[in-house]
């Protein structure tokens, strides 16, 4: 039971933290926008690539800063590799749906293939560099 809450705890602080960097990459993403404005249609593989390889710098700055697991690895170690990046796609879709809704334009951090890429890129990162002492 202990292992299913730590488990459980692991994917939430986990998702917590993918969120909040998304959030500032999203804030940024709206700065670049608004200052490079351009007219061609965009690359969705290469954006997608981009996010991931945004995902994995967060990553690297989150170990920076909490160089250790969140929690340490359990049965299930790993798991967040898959549910973090999709809780933290689906809020991002929502966010961008909510900004659809009353009219706003929306950058393409706010659709869930891109937040994916971004979360799984320093879901990545942390779970294979995180020092478990």
């Amino acid at each position: 039971m202990d292992d299913w809450l730590l488990a459980l705890a692991e994917l939430l602080f986990e998702f917590i933290l993918e969120v909040g960097a998304e959030v500032l990459l999203d804030s940024l993403t709206r700065v670049g926008v608004a200052l490079f404005e351009s007219e061609q249609p965009v690359h969705r593989i290469g954006t997608w690539f981009t996010c991931a390889f945004y995902g994995i710098l967060a990553g690297i700055l989150s170990l920076v800063a909490l160089p250790h697991p969140l929690f340490h690895p359990s049965r299930v170690h790993g798991i967040s590799l898959i549910v973090s990046p999709v809780l933290t796609g689906s809020v991002m879709a929502g966010i961008g749906a909510l900004l659809r809704r009353r009219g706003k334009r929306v950058v393409q951090i706010e659709s869930f293939p891109y937040a994916f890429a971004f979360a799984l890129g320093m879901a990545l990162v942390r779970l294979l560099f995180a020092s478990a002492t």
